[in-house]
């Protein structure tokens, strides 16, 4: 198929665009930059410039590919304080997109993403699947770890450095799950092949560590102790992070059962190193 992506020079999304052309497609990719065009094209990859609000350039991306991966997530002015601008965005986004595809049968990926007042991004998006779309939604770990990762864990490594320990809260047994970046491109390849209209796919590959073997690995890679914290003294450790570091995320969404469903529906398996193993080979404390 030939593909269009957006989100295709990011984290997880240059990771998707390899493996799509790894596997035989052929890979269209929004990007905003010469400098991101440069990375396409060597992937084998063709560049399209664009931004999320170029509704336009949007619709006429997917009216001519056969089938859309969308991984694009921004606000308006690339502020990630303004969530709900984001959101709305995102929203926007996935209609252009959606009434290019209309009555085509072609695959819509998407990320899942909740949205304002209550509604969800994703509702539009199977709602799709009765408007002659193939549309369906991955899900990812709050985690999605490997190389090159800019996210929650580098965040809890810095914040460790600059503590001087390694922290978690209470017992340490709330579990978050965590996917590759690489586990989790291959997931989208196969839902954008197979995946039947309207599914919900979760990539998970670690179903739920606890939290406090994330600490001790960190605080072993930066030889800083590993300290039991309150919750009341989680906000000042931890900053925004610090709900978000005392929650049991995969009790609370059933991770487990969510990521077998997902196996079973596809033949999905991930491969790649699980977190803590990807900790321990040093890249994330370079």
């Amino acid at each position: 198929m030939h593909v269009f992506v957006t989100g295709a020079t990011g984290f997880v999304g240059s990771a998707v665009v390899r493996e799509l052309i790894g596997a035989g497609h052929t890979v269209t990719g929004l990007c905003r930059s010469e400098e991101k065009a440069a990375g396409l094209k060597a992937a084998g990859a063709e560049a399209l410039y664009g931004t999320l609000d170029d509704l336009d350039t949007l619709s006429s991306a997917a009216a001519a590919a056969d089938g859309v991966i969308h991984l694009a997530f921004s606000s308006p002015t690339n502020d990630f304080s303004n969530f709900e601008g984001a959101l709305a965005l995102d929203l926007r986004a996935v209609q252009a997109i959606g009434a290019a595809l209309e009555g085509s049968g072609k695959p819509f990926i998407t990320t899942g993403h909740p949205h304002e007042n209550g509604h969800t991004v994703d509702d539009a998006v199977l709602a799709m699947a009765e408007r002659g779309i193939r549309a369906s939604i991955v899900t990812l770990a709050p985690t999605v770890h490997g190389e090159g990762d800019r996210a929650f864990v580098p965040k809890l490594i810095n914040i460790a450095r600059e503590k001087g320990f390694s922290a978690y809260i209470g017992d340490g047994t709330n579990r978050w799950p965590a996917v590759h970046r690489l586990d989790a491109a291959v997931l989208y390849r196969l839902a954008l092949e197979s995946a039947p209209t309207g599914s919900q796919m979760v990539a998970v590959g670690d179903v739920g560590i606890p939290f406090r073997e994330i600490a001790e690995v960190i605080g072993q890679q930066l030889n800083v102790p590993t300290v039991s914290i309150t919750p009341e003294e989680a906000a000042a450790h931890f900053g925004f992070l610090g709900p978000i570091a005392a929650f049991d995320i995969a009790g609370v969404f059933n991770t487990a059962q969510a990521s077998q469903a997902t196996r079973e529906l596809l033949g999905w398996k991930p491969v790649q190193p699980g977190l803590i193993a990807n900790l321990e080979e040093g890249h994330y404390f370079a």
